[in-house]
């Protein structure tokens, strides 16, 4: 494994330390913005707005990308971000909070852009699994181990902000010094929405309310645990657990589901979600909290990658690279909705109200995919691709997909 993965470390170094400098900001926002006396619409908003970066910024990084060089564009989008995380330890205001948000959407996407073509270039065919899954654990461990930076800022405020600039800002040198030459950018050719819909609608809605669900977590969760009377380190810690949770229990469900009939798997997904998400919506306490914390991490981080590894089952060989592009984007779509439903309820019912939306849109696709069990037929085991967990973060990240053909991906 240490061999397969030495020639792209100084990737994951910089993805690992990208991540534990910028994954706790949407929960250090959503707090600071509470303290002060926003409301919980406004914070949704704000949430909002880096959803909206991150879909403007994959459809927009490639060409900055193409135009300069990966080794420049990633330096000037981690300095631009860098610079984003300062600003707000300078001037607290939600319009401008919300319009730095945006910008730190469009830099971590241009971020993902860069690292994740790179890693598709350097990996080998019989190496490509093994480089996902340490760009995985990279990605969420960093990102996890982030939210212990929530507690920092007990004493000065602007320390968290300090912290994670100095994080992200270092980011840039394994980049800098890396002896491994930038490749040229590489993407997928289109596929029509209406194709991909018409060949698996459980994968697009699967995908697009998946969005929807985490969309609404990151952007309010850490206000939900605050409101639950938790204190700054017990909310870092809730959020911490989640996320572990969701790395934990990827495997056994994609596992299960690629010995079962992978629509059950992810109706029963869905179903598991809304009993965890109404659970939460009761405001536990203790160890229950975490407990079911840790249920909704593995089972909602689960349902994107089931989601996308259904649709191509039902695609050809040749569609599913960009397929799984677009299933990326209408995740980013949801995930720019969720915030703002999710405030809405909060509004509306108090704290659990950020659980109840999250029930809500998981009950929504538990009829339908209950629906779609009885209007088609299961595709035969032999014919299911393997499960594969995915990021969910840019088009690009679709081509490392061990399954994808490199044949696939056009030079642009």
């Amino acid at each position: 494994m240490l061999d397969s993965i030495r020639p792209v470390r100084s990737l994951l170094i910089a993805i690992f330390m990208m991540m534990a400098g910028s994954g706790f900001l949407s929960t250090l926002i959503g707090l600071r913005l509470e303290r002060e006396g926003s409301g919980t619409m406004v914070i949704g908003l704000v949430a909002t707005a880096y959803f909206g970066g991150l879909v403007i910024g994959a459809l927009r990084a490639g060409g900055v990308v193409r135009g300069v060089g990966h080794i420049r564009s990633f330096a000037a989008f981690v300095a631009l971000l860098s610079a984003s995380t300062l600003a707000y330890a300078l001037v607290q205001h939600p319009l401008l909070w919300g319009a730095l948000r945006l910008v730190d959407g469009v830099c971590v996407a241009g971020v993902f852009v860069c690292l994740e073509s790179w890693l598709n270039d350097r990996a080998e065919p019989d190496t490509r699994g093994t480089v996902l899954a340490s760009y995985m654990v990279a990605l969420y461990s960093g990102q996890a181990i982030g939210q212990l930076l929530l507690r920092s800022g007990s004493t000065a405020p602007q320390v968290p902000f300090e912290l994670a600039s100095i994080l992200i800002s270092l980011a840039i040198i394994p980049i800098c010094l890396t002896r491994s030459t930038a490749p040229a950018l590489t993407e997928a050719a289109s596929l029509p929405l209406r194709r991909l819909f018409a060949a698996s609608p459980l994968g697009v809605v699967g995908a697009g309310i998946t969005g929807l669900l985490l969309g609404a977590f990151y952007g309010l969760a850490a206000i939900y645990a605050r409101r639950l009377g938790l204190s700054l380190a017990a909310t870092a810690t809730f959020m911490m657990v989640v996320i572990l949770g969701g790395v934990a229990l990827q495997w056994p469900l994609g596992h299960l589901s690629d010995r079962y009939d992978r629509r059950r798997v992810i109706v029963g997904g869905f179903a598991l979600t809304l009993a965890v998400s109404v659970a939460l919506a009761m405001q536990p306490s203790g160890t229950l909290l975490l407990a079911l914390g840790f249920a909704f991490g593995g089972l909602g981080f689960a349902l994107y990658p089931l989601s996308v590894a259904h649709a191509n089952d039902r695609l050809l060989p040749s569609e599913r690279v960009t397929a799984s592009g677009q299933l990326v984007l209408l995740y980013s779509v949801g995930a720019a909705l969720g915030p703002i439903g999710g405030a809405a309820a909060m509004t509306l019912a108090g704290a659990g109200g950020l659980f109840l939306f999250i029930a809500f849109a998981a009950g929504a696709m538990l009829v339908f995919g209950l629906w779609r069990l009885v209007v088609t037929d299961a595709v035969p085991g032999e014919a299911q691709q393997d499960f594969q967990i995915l990021p969910r973060t840019t088009p690009t990240a679709a081509l490392l997909d061990p399954a994808a053909d490199p044949q696939q991906q056009v030079m642009t």
